[in-house]
This record gives C-alpha cells, structure tokens and sequence, in this order.
C-alpha cells in the first residue's frame, strides 16, 4: 500500500471528495426535512464572449452520477463553447450534492488543458505534435492530461501509465541523460547504441544538443546512423539564442550534406507563438508545460430551478436552457422551449443513474478540429 497523498477512486465516487460546506449542507437539509427537485447548470460564463474553450474531462465527470437518481445533458467532449451552460443535471438535489467539488475538479482542469492542446494543434496543422508534459504534472493526473492532449488533436503522448489507462501506446526515444551516462566526446556511441537496442518500430531520433553545439551533433548523428528519421534540438534557454534562426541554419546544413531527408524535431519551452514562427522549418514538435501548466478554466454549478420553479442567485440567468451552433459559427443560448438557430448541443449522457453515452478519444478529436475550423479558433494570428 502506497503513502501518496492521493484521493482515491472510491472515495471520488462516494462524492467524500467535496468541500466541507456541502456535508453540512446535507445535515441542514435532511434535518429540514427537504430534498427539492432541482435543476443544476455548470457554466463558466453566462453569455457568449467570443473566448472560445474546448470542452474536456466529460468521460470521467459522467462516473459520479453512476446509480444516481438523476439526469445528465452535456455539450460532447471535443465541442468549443464561448459562454453558457455545458452540462444539466435534474434530479433530488441531494443526490449529487456532495458531487459538486469534484464534477467541477474533472470538468476545469481538463478543459482548461485541452484547450491549450487545441491551440497548439492550430498552431502548427500540418506538423507532428507530441505531449511531453507529464513530468509537470502531478503523477496521479497523468492519464487525464495525456487524454486531453489527444482531444486537442495531439498526434501522441510519452506517459507509460497514462497510456495504458487511456489505451494509448506512449511513445519515446532518448534524454540527455542517455547520451551523457555513454560520455561527453561519445554521442556517436549513444546514437548508434539506441539504434542498436530499442525495437525496429520505434523512430530513429536522436538528441543533439547535449555537450557539443546543436548543427555540428546532428551533422554527425546523420553520419552516425543509418536511416536516421530526425534530430531532435531541446536546448536549453540559456543557450538557446535565436532558435528559429539556429533552425533554419541546421536545415540548410544537413540539405547541404545530402541529409535531405532527415527531419528536425524541436521540444523545450514550445508554445503556439514558438510553433507558427517555426512550422516552415521543423517537422514537428514536442510541447510539454503549455499544455499541463494551462489554468483549469472557471467552471461554476448554480441550481437554476427548484421544483419546477424558476431560481437562482443575482449575478445568474435562471431557468433551464439549451444552447446551439448556428450556422455562423456562434454559440447561441437560449430558454428551453424555445427554437434556437442552428444545431442543439446537449445530448443525453446520464438517465436515471445509468452512463448512456459513449466516450471516443479520436471522435472528439476530429470534432474539436472541425468545431475550430467553424468558429475560427487560433491561439495565434495565422
């Protein structure tokens, strides 16, 4: 048994992750008594704003509410909203009100990641996108960062565990630390020697930045290795000087060798405005604290009716109500009941405590990008 301050899965489920006010909320209204039919929104603005955010963490949010008297409509995984609600819970209230603390938990952190995930895809379309964040990221979240790198549209992950959780298979190849524990002067030895090792279908990229400067290492990793796919550059930023121009100097060098057609990998601070200045140069990306270190976005749940009554505090729009893509691009909310101009949104996830609705990694995917390309979603001017 492991003594990590971790919460466990159990104790998730049986809502004893909640903040403290909503056990004495219980008391208070079971001494009372009173147990209303409500009908609860999660938003995180009340009207559209133009500020666009990719909806996440949905498969695990849905666990909670398992065997629970209540009903679930949410926005998919992989839709971007920019105001409104994205999920509606019905039921006694009581039934999901220990829940709140860690439905807003799976729904904010996931989606505040996603969402940098997406802007870093749109950053650079056309490039290979790789997830290196997890060593930032607290171990137990591994599996949900991973999962929503891929959501954003990442074409990969680096986490063993979280690979295995989401049934992705996390891919790899060296870290500096490699090509030092085989000594300064031998990185021709660190090269040939992981060529030598790891299996045929792992790519040949190698690291070269480690002791020696970044175009002479990958001039002489092309000549060290047969077949070699990339180089990998992830120098540090206090050596790292002008790294487009740096890049654009290695690329020219290796054509000039006759190495054509070995790639240019580029990792190490990456973020989208990194990614747009260099996607003409490099073959593709490795983006690591961008996407883990994005702030979980400010997700709020407000009971919105109380026994079939309006209700809700100041500051909130009550009453239940649906939300629409129209044929613009916008996001439009409107009171349930009344015709909205374009696509509804909601789907039924959660009826009468059973999960109906399925959960597919790349469905989401593709819906995130073709959402992004309908409401003009970029993190950067293209």
């Amino acid at each position: 048994m492991s003594n990590f301050d971790i919460v466990s899965p159990e104790a998730i489920a049986a809502g004893e992750a909640t903040d403290a006010y909503f056990d004495r909320t219980v008391e208070t209204l079971e001494h009372a008594g009173r147990n209303p039919t409500v009908v609860a929104e999660v938003t995180a603005s009340q009207f559209s704003s133009g500020d666009w955010h990719l909806f996440a963490g949905l498969k695990d949010a849905v666990q909670l509410f398992e065997g629970r008297d209540v009903t679930v409509d949410a926005i998919p995984e992989g839709r971007l909203f920019d105001g409104g609600p994205v999920m509606r819970i019905e039921g006694p209230y009581l039934e999901f009100c220990r829940l709140e603390t860690a439905l807003l938990g799976f729904l904010s952190h996931a989606t505040g990641m996603a969402t940098a995930a997406l802007e870093a895809r749109t950053a650079a379309p056309d490039s290979l996108v790789l997830s290196f964040g997890s060593r930032h990221v607290h171990p137990s979240l591994a599996a949900m960062l991973e999962r929503c790198a891929l959501i954003g549209g990442l074409d990969g992950i680096s986490n063993v565990a979280a690979g295995e959780v989401i049934g992705e298979e996390a891919g790899g190849t060296m870290p500096h630390a490699l090509v030092i524990c085989l000594g300064r002067g031998n990185q021709e030895a660190a090269w040939q020697a992981f060529d030598e090792a790891v299996d045929p279908k792992t790519p040949r990229v190698t690291l070269c930045d480690t002791y020696d400067d970044e175009i002479e290492e990958a001039i002489r990793a092309a000549e060290a290795v047969d077949d070699l796919e990339s180089v990998r550059i992830d120098t540090t930023g206090s050596r790292r000087g002008d790294f487009e121009h740096i890049l654009r100097e290695l690329r020219w060098k290796l054509d000039g060798r006759g190495h054509e057609d070995v790639g240019i990998f580029a990792s190490g601070g990456i973020d989208p405005d990194t990614m747009t200045e260099l996607r003409d140069v490099v073959e593709g990306f490795g983006v690591g604290s961008y996407i883990s270190n994005a702030n979980p976005l400010d997700f709020a749940l407000d009971i919105v009716e109380v026994d079939g009554e309006l209700a809700a505090k100041r500051g909130k729009l009550d009453g239940k109500k649906e939300v629409y893509r129209t044929p613009e691009g916008d996001h439009e909310i409107r009171p349930a009941g009344e015709d909205g101009n374009g696509e509804p949104l909601f789907e039924r996830v959660v009826e009468d405590g059973e999960i109906v609705a399925s959960f597919d990694t790349d469905a989401a995917a593709d819906l995130a990008l073709a959402d992004a390309a309908t409401v003009g979603f970029s993190a950067t001017e293209q």
